[in-house]
C-alpha cells in the first residue's frame, strides 16, 4: 500500500518465463495479451470496469530497484546476465482499455497489452489483481444501489475488508459503482470522495444515559445529527430520546437539516415504519431514517418490497468483500504474435470447456445501441482494422450458436468503440478522470441498459458477438488445430 514500485507484485512464474524468453527468444518480439473475464459475477447481467488508474500507476513506476534485483539474486533462480538486463527494464509498449465506470460483458477485452513479450508477460498478475478486485466491488455496489431504488448508499466496510488495500481501493470502486460516499477517511483523502458517518453504540454507552449522549452529539454536530437509536430499546427509548433532542434543537431556533436516526439491529422493516410514524407525529417528517446491519442487494430489495421507511443505507461487509462472490475471475491470455512481416499472427487457446476457448487476434470492441431508445443492443468484438457504416445493414450472430442471427437495418442503430489508448510506446496518453466524475459516467452508462438486464435475479443477457471476419479466423484456427 505504501510503495509506488509494485514491479514484484507478480507470480514467480512470470519471472521464470521472462528468463526463458531471454534465453530463447528475440527480446523485442511483440505480442498481444488480452485481459478479460468469462462470466459476470453474482449472476449479474453486466459488470462495471474499475481499477484502470491504478494500472496506469503500476506501469508508470514499473522498474526493478537494486533491492528488487538483490532479492531475486538471493533466490538462486536467475542468471547474472538476466539480472543485469532487469536493471534497465521499463515498459515500452502500448495498452488499450475500457474506461473505468464502463459497462462491460464477458469475453471482451478489459485491457489489451501490445508489447515485447517479456514486458507483456511481467504485468499480467498485477493487472489482474487490480482490475479483478475493483471491478468486482464496483459491480457489487452497482447492484446494491439498484436495489435501493434511488436511496443513498454509503460504503462502510473498512473494518471487514481483507486488509488496508482492499478497504481503500474497495471504497474507491464502491463509489464508482454508485455509492454516495464512504466511511474510509484515507480513501476520502486519496481519491477526493465524500466521507460520511455518525457514531457507535459506545458513544451512547459512555454517557450516563441515552438522552445525554444524544444531546451532546447534537451540540457538536447540529448540521449532521444522525442518532443511533437501538443501543437500549429502539421504540421505547431510542426514538423518543431522539425526538426530544430534535425538538430542543428546533425550540432553540435552529433550522434542522441533515438530521434523523439510524437503525442497526432488529426487524428493520417493522422498526422503520414505526419510527416513521413516531417522527411524523412529532413534527419531523423530513427526518432521515438510515439503516445498516449486514445489508446486501437482496435484503435491501426485500425491505423495499415490505414498505420499509428507510431512505439511507449503510452497507459494509457484504459490499466490501462481495461476500456472495468473492472473486471476479478475469484472465490474461495471449492473442497474437507479430510476425517477421510486421503483421500479427492470431493465436488461440483450446479447451474442452467451450467458454475457455479464446478469441484470437488484435481486437477491439464496438457497443451497438438502438438509435431510438439509446439502449444497448449488443457488443461486437472485431479486428482493429474493420470498419462499419451505421447506414449499412448489420448482421449479428451468436458465436456459440451461429444460427441465431439478428439483422439490424441501417440507420436504426449507432456504434461506439469502447477501448481507448492508454499507453503508446511506453508513454501514458490517457488522463484518468476524478472518481466522482467516473461515478457520474457510470451512472450514465447504466442508464443505457434495459431494466431487465439490471434485475437482480435471472437478468436478461446482453449478447457479445464476433464480427464475421474474426469468427472466420477463429473457426479456421480451430479446424487447423483439430486436424493436427
Amino acid at each position: 500500500m505504501d510503495r509506488q514500485n509494485l514491479t514484484l507484485l507478480t507470480d514467480l512464474y512470470e519471472l521464470t518465463m521472462m528468463q526463458g524468453y531471454f534465453r530463447n527468444k528475440d527480446q523485442n518480439e511483440t505480442v498481444i495479451f488480452d485481459a478479460f473475464f468469462r462470466n459476470n459475477p453474482m449472476g449479474s447481467g453486466y459488470s462495471i470496469c474499475a481499477g484502470l488508474e491504478q494500472v496506469i500507476n503500476l506501469i508508470k513506476n514499473l522498474h526493478f530497484s537494486k533491492e528488487d534485483i538483490d532479492y531475486l539474486a538471493s533466490l538462486n533462480l536467475f542468471d547474472e546476465d538476466f539480472l543485469d538486463y532487469l536493471k534497465d527494464f521499463k515498459f515500452t509498449g502500448d495498452i488499450y482499455a475500457i474506461p473505468e465506470g464502463s459497462i462491460m460483458f464477458p469475453r471482451e477485452p478489459m485491457v489489451k497489452v501490445i508489447a515485447p513479450i517479456m514486458q507483456a508477460q511481467l504485468v499480467e498478475t498485477a493487472i489482474l489483481n487490480i482490475v479483478n478486485h475493483q471491478s468486482l466491488i464496483a459491480t457489487k455496489a452497482s447492484r446494491v444501489c439498484f436495489a435501493a431504488r434511488g436511496d443513498g448508499i454509503m460504503e462502510f466496510g473498512l473494518r471487514r475488508a481483507q486488509g488496508p488495500d482492499a478497504g481503500i481501493y474497495g471504497a474507491r470502486a464502491a463509489v464508482i459503482g454508485g455509492c454516495i460516499g464512504t466511511s474510509n477517511v484515507l480513501a476520502g483523502q486519496l481519491f477526493d470522495i465524500p466521507v460520511k458517518g455518525t457514531h457507535a453504540h459506545s458513544w451512547i454507552m459512555s454517557f450516563p444515559d441515552e438522552y445525554t449522549a444524544f444531546k451532546a452529539y447534537s451540540e457538536i454536530y447540529p448540521n449532521a445529527c444522525l442518532l443511533l437509536v437501538d443501543t437500549y430499546d429502539t421504540l421505547k427509548s431510542g426514538i423518543p430520546n431522539a425526538i426530544r433532542v430534535f425538538q430542543e434543537m428546533r425550540d432553540s431556533g435552529m433550522e434542522l437539516k441533515n438530521y434523523g436516526i439510524r437503525l442497526d439491529s432488529g426487524d428493520l422493516a417493522y422498526l422503520s415504519k414505526k419510527a416513521r410514524k413516531m417522527l411524523d407525529a412529532a413534527g419531523f417528517p423530513d427526518a432521515i431514517i438510515s439503516a445498516s446491519n449486514d445489508l446486501d442487494e437482496y435484503l435491501i430489495d426485500s425491505l423495499k418490497v415490505q414498505g420499509a421507511a428507510i431512505t439511507s443505507w449503510g452497507v459494509g461487509t457484504h459490499l466490501i468483500t462481495a461476500k456472495d462472490c468473492p472473486s471476479f475471475g478475469g484472465v490474461y491470455k495471449l492473442a497474437a504474435v507479430k510476425g517477421a512481416d510486421g503483421q500479427f499472427i492470431p493465436k488461440i487457446k483450446l479447451s474442452e470447456n467451450t467458454e475457455k476457448v479464446t478469441n484470437p487476434g488484435n481486437k477491439t470492441i464496438y457497443r451497438i445501441y438502438e438509435k431510438d431508445s439509446g439502449k444497448v443492443k449488443a457488443d461486437l468484438i472485431c479486428l482493429v482494422d474493420e470498419k462499419f457504416d451505421e447506414d449499412d445493414d448489420l448482421m449479428l450472430f451468436d458465436p456459440i450458436e451461429p444460427w441465431k442471427k439478428t439483422k439490424l437495418k441501417g440507420g436504426t442503430y449507432t456504434m461506439r468503440e469502447m477501448m481507448v489508448p492508454v499507453f503508446k510506446n511506453g508513454e501514458c496518453v490517457y488522463e484518468s478522470p476524478k472518481v466522482m466524475e467516473i461515478r457520474e459516467y457510470c451512472r450514465q452508462e447504466l442508464e443505457t441498459l434495459w431494466p431487465e438486464t439490471r434485475r437482480l435475479v435471472n437478468p436478461h443477457k446482453v449478447y457479445v458477438d464476433l464480427s464475421k471476419k474474426l469468427y472466420d479466423i477463429k473457426i479456421e484456427l480451430l479446424d487447423r488445430m483439430g486436424a493436427e
